[in-house]
C-alpha cells in the first residue's frame, strides 16, 4: 500500500502493557503507518486490552465496544485477546483479534484489516508451553515475547531510522520524565488465584546490555526516572545463569547519564534476599522504595494460594529495610475474600496492616479466574462477605495511608517535578511514590521545570498526597 495509513492505540491495564502498546508503535511507525489521538480519524483502532481479572476484562469489552461504534476498523491485542482468542473473536465480532505471536508482523496484519480481509484469531492455549521447563534451556528467540523482539527486529523498514538500536522498536507514547522499562516477562510461579502465567507464559529475562542500552536511548530521550517492570522482577537473571542479577543491573543503570532515579516494581517478599535490599536501600540513584507481592499476612491462607511467608516475616523484612532506610516506601496489594479465608484470617491481615505503615495499599476481592486451581475449590466464600470484607479493608486502608502520609510531615524529600499546576505550584511524586499507582507531592517553589528534581520539605498531608515546599534552587539532590 502507499499511501500512509493511521492508528490509534488505546492501553488498559498495567505498566507492562504499556511498554508492549510502545513496542507495537515502534513497528508500525517503522512500517508507515501514523500514530494518531483520535480513535474516530483512524483507519485503525488497536485496543491493548488487559486480562488480569473480571473487572478489567469487563473494561476492555467496553472499550473495544465503544471503539466499534464509531464505525472505524477495530483490533483487539493484549492480555485478554492473547488468553482468550477465538473464543474472544466469536463473542465480539465487532473487533478482529490477535495474539502476541502477531506482533512482529503488527504492519501486515494491520494492511489486512485495512483491506477488508479477516484474521484468522489463534485458539487459546497455554504459553507456558512454548519454552523448556528449566529456565537455563530457554532463550527470548524461540518465541515471541512482547518486549522481547530480536536484535534483527529492530531494523525497521528500509530506509527507516527507529529510535534505538537494541532489543526493542520502541516509540513513546506519552511524553514526561519517567518511562516504564520492561525487564522480563512471564512468570513461574503457580499462585492458585492466577492466571497471568499461562498467557504470558513462562519467566524470560531480558539481556542486562539490552536493558542498559534501552535506559540510555530513554535519558537521550529526556527521562529522569525508569521504572522497571516485568510480573516478578526478584526472578530477574535466574534464566540467565545470575540469581543476582538485579543487584547487578541497578547500579549500571543508576549510572546512566541522565537519568536520576531507578525504581523496582513487583518484588516477590520470599526472594527479597539481603543483597537486594542492601543494593535499594545503598546505592545512589536507585530508589529505596518496595513494591512488595504479600496478596496477605495469613500463613496458612498464603500456602493455600501457593505462596510463602506470613505476618510476621513480612513485618521482619520491612523493618530490615527501615532500618537501613528509614524514608523507604513501601506498598502491596491484598486479596480479600480468598477460598477458605476465615474470620481469623482476616483479622490476621487488619492486623498486618495495622502494623505494616504502609505508604500505599491495594485491595481486591478474590474472582474465579478461568483455569486456575483456585476456581474449582469448594469452600468460596459468600460473595456478600467478600464485599463486606472488601470495603472494611479499604476504609481501614485509607485511614492508615493518611497516617503513614501524615508521618512524612517535616522530612526532607526530593520531588520530581512531572506537571506545572499554575506560577508557583507543581506536581511531582518523591522517592516513595510510584507512578499512577501512588500518591503525589503538590510542590510551592519557583522557577521549576517538568523534570526537575526539587529537595523539599513535607508541610501538609491530604491522604496519602503530601504538600512540600522547595528547599533549594531547581535541580538540587
Amino acid at each position: 500500500m502507499s499511501s500512509r495509513r493511521t492508528v490509534s492505540l488505546v492501553t488498559l491495564g498495567c505498566a507492562r502493557n504499556e511498554v508492549d502498546s510502545e513496542e507495537l508503535a515502534g513497528r508500525l511507525a517503522a512500517g508507515g503507518w501514523d500514530l494518531v489521538d483520535d480513535d474516530t480519524e483512524a483507519d485503525v483502532t488497536v485496543v491493548n486490552t488487559c486480562g488480569f481479572i473480571e473487572a478489567a476484562k469487563q473494561d476492555s469489552i467496553e472499550t473495544l465496544l465503544e471503539a466499534a461504534s464509531s464505525g472505524g476498523k477495530v483490533v483487539a491485542a493484549g492480555c485478554m485477546a492473547e488468553r482468550y482468542g477465538s473464543e474472544l473473536a466469536d463473542a465480539l465480532p465487532e473487533a478482529q483479534v490477535i495474539g502476541f505471536d502477531d506482533y512482529a508482523a503488527i504492519t501486515d496484519r494491520l494492511d489486512d484489516v485495512v483491506a477488508g480481509r479477516s484474521l484468522v484469531p489463534h485458539d487459546p492455549r497455554d504459553r507456558r508451553t512454548l519454552l523448556p521447563i528449566s529456565p537455563a534451556e530457554r532463550d527470548a528467540s524461540q518465541v515471541h515475547v512482547p518486549g522481547h523482539a530480536s536484535f534483527a527486529d529492530s531494523e525497521g523498514a528500509e530506509g527507516t531510522e527507529l529510535p534505538y538500536r537494541t532489543s526493542i522498536p520502541r516509540r513513546r507514547l506519552t511524553g514526561g520524565p519517567v518511562a516504564n522499562l520492561k525487564i522480563a516477562s512471564g512468570c513461574d510461579r503457580r499462585c492458585t488465584f492466577c492466571a497471568i502465567p499461562a498467557f504470558r507464559g513462562a519467566y524470560i529475562s531480558r539481556q542486562m546490555d539490552e536493558i542498559v542500552r534501552e535506559a540510555e536511548w530513554l535519558a537521550s530521550e529526556g527521562v529522569r526516572e525508569v521504572f522497571l517492570v516485568s510480573e516478578n522482577s526478584t526472578s530477574y537473571g535466574k534464566d540467565l545463569g545470575d540469581l543476582r542479577a538485579l543487584e547487578k543491573l541497578l547500579p549500571r543503570l543508576a549510572a546512566v547519564e541522565g537519568l536520576e532515579r531507578v525504581r523496582v516494581s513487583y518484588l516477590q517478599p520470599a526472594e527479597v534476599r539481603p543483597g537486594l535490599v542492601e543494593v535499594l536501600t545503598g546505592t545512589p540513584g536507585v530508589v529505596p522504595y518496595f513494591d512488595l507481592s504479600f496478596q496477605h499476612a495469613s500463613g496458612p491462607l498464603l500456602r493455600r494460594m501457593r505462596r510463602f511467608g506470613d505476618r510476621e516475616r513480612f513485618l521482619e523484612l520491612l523493618a530490615t529495610a527501615r532500618a537501613k532506610a528509614p524514608e523507604a516506601g513501601a506498598r502491596s496489594n491484598f486479596i480479600v475474600g480468598f477460598p477458605g479465608e476465615t474470620e481469623e484470617e482476616f483479622e490476621e491481615l487488619v492486623a498486618f496492616l495495622s502494623e505494616a505503615r504502609l505508604d500505599a495499599i491495594g485491595v481486591f476481592g478474590y474472582s474465579d479466574e478461568d483455569g486456575t486451581e483456585a476456581a474449582g475449590h469448594a469452600d468460596k466464600v459468600p460473595e456478600e462477605v467478600v464485599q463486606e470484607r472488601v470495603d472494611r479493608l479499604n476504609r481501614l486502608a485509607e485511614e492508615l495511608m493518611a497516617q503513614r502520609a501524615e508521618e512524612r510531615i517535616g522530612d526532607e524529600v526530593t520531588v520530581l517535578v512531572e506537571s506545572v499546576i499554575e506560577d508557583g505550584v507543581y506536581e511531582g511524586r518523591s522517592e516513595h511514590q510510584a507512578p499512577e499507582v501512588d500518591g503525589s507531592t503538590i510542590l510551592y517553589g519557583e522557577g521549576l521545570s517538568v523534570g526537575d528534581l526539587v529537595r523539599a520539605t513535607v508541610i501538609q498531608a491530604a491522604g496519602a498526597d503530601l504538600v512540600a515546599e522547595q528547599d533549594g534552587e531547581a535541580g538540587d539532590r
